[in-house]
């Protein structure tokens, strides 16, 4: 065999899974079909502190290109909610090639360039063919993006609503002070339907603008293009330069479905498990539990389910609960998501923390005694839309 574990995708959750099965003793084969880590990068390039938290990660200075105080929700109507929570902007690049360094250190042997053709099982072993040719090992961990191949052919449905995944473009642009503010910008309605435009400051002159549709099909550029016309208009600019453009899909409400067979785990994007840093803890937790199993010996499904028992523990409710909530929102007319907005704005939020769930009674309790008649805007989530 070639190695232990052969995880397919240098994404985060696979540099996560790679590192962590090597550092329980596991021999550990990562293969990237990029021909360099990072590049050409994905449009996430921000995430908030609360989110590297749960994976036990600090944001290192070497990716960071701006920090920033929190983010404003903001309305059809221009109302805000302001949520004071430390943030960055990253050169995503670097911070995959940050973690990839740390796996490599590991002991992890990195292979990039290769790109994973097909997958099956013979005798004991899996074998993974390749632009490189044939690779051997006792146990596969895909982590190979959204639309992962490698799960497809396996007969895997790893969402459960795949028709929900978030499919944006972003544009790296550049005007005069315009990456100098401390807030990112999320602007909700339906001239975005079924998630959000974003305005992201990077520092200098630099800004991150992208638009991001659900169940509008893969192209949001209409919903960009329009968007960029609308941004120029409220930051009083007359031209922007595009220094770049990068495309991509967010599976943030599409919940896991099956992602564990015998001898096979899926992380990651290609799971269902949005964001970055939730995406490094599912990452993490494959990782311990493959190494787990080869170690036993024991690489069944059963054996492989405390992945998903330890997923589900830690992000199960919160996935739900932001299913719920995204799905509202979708359905809701502009006119229900400005009054729901104006029941938060001016106040002081700091009141919510805890556990997902605790959030979002708290947040209930809080409209409730603000304003009960907000509360019917959730009756949005029955509507067949």
């Amino acid at each position: 065999m070639d190695a232990d574990i052969i995880v397919i995708g240098a994404s985060p959750a696979g540099l996560m899974a790679a590192r962590n099965a090597c550092e329980k003793g596991a021999d550990v084969l990562l293969l990237e079909k990029k021909e360099e880590i990072g590049n050409p990068p994905h449009p996430a390039n921000s995430f908030f502190k609360g989110m590297l938290d749960r994976c036990g990660e600090k944001a290192d200075p070497s990716y960071v290109v701006h920090y920033l105080k929190g983010m404003k929700i903001i309305s059809p109507e221009g109302r805000e909610v302001i949520v004071e929570t430390p943030g960055y902007s990253i050169d995503k690049t670097k911070f995959d090639r940050f973690y990839a360094e740390k796996a490599v250190n590991a002991g992890v042997e990195l292979r990039t360039g290769i790109e994973a053709r097909d997958i099956w099982k013979e005798g004991g072993e899996f074998a993974v063919s390749t632009s490189a040719g044939r690779f051997r090992s006792k146990l596969v961990i895909i982590s190979d993006g959204i639309n992962s191949k490698m799960a497809s052919l396996l007969g895997l449905k790893t969402m459960r609503y795949p028709g929900d995944i978030a499919w944006g473009t972003e544009l790296e642009i550049r005007a005069p002070g315009l990456g100098k503010p401390d807030m990112f910008e999320y602007y909700v309605g339906n001239h975005a339907p079924g998630w959000k435009t974003t305005y992201a400051p990077r520092g200098g002159d630099n800004a991150a603008i992208g638009a991001y549709v659900r169940r509008c099909g893969k192209d949001a550029t209409p919903y960009l293009n329009a968007w960029v016309e609308r941004f120029k208009k409220l930051k009083g600019l007359e031209e922007i330069e595009v220094v770049r453009r990068l495309s991509g899909g967010d599976p943030i409400v599409t919940m896991p479905g099956e992602y564990i067979t015998d001898g096979i785990m899926v992380a990651g994007g290609a799971a269902g498990q949005s964001g970055i840093g939730y995406a490094m803890r599912a990452g993490q937790i494959c990782g311990d539990v493959s190494a787990d199993a080869v170690k036993k010996g024991d690489i069944s499904k059963g054996a492989l389910s405390e992945y998903r028992k330890t997923w589900e523990k830690e992000f199960k409710v919160e996935h739900y609960i932001g299913r719920m909530g995204l799905e509202t929102l979708r359905k809701m007319s502009d006119k229900e998501i400005n009054e729901m907005v104006r029941v938060f704005e001016n106040e002081d939020l700091s009141f919510i923390h805890g556990s997902a769930f605790e959030q979002a009674m708290q947040v209930f309790i809080f409209m409730l005694k603000k304003k009960p008649s907000a509360m019917l805007n959730y009756m949005a989530l029955l509507r067949n839309k």
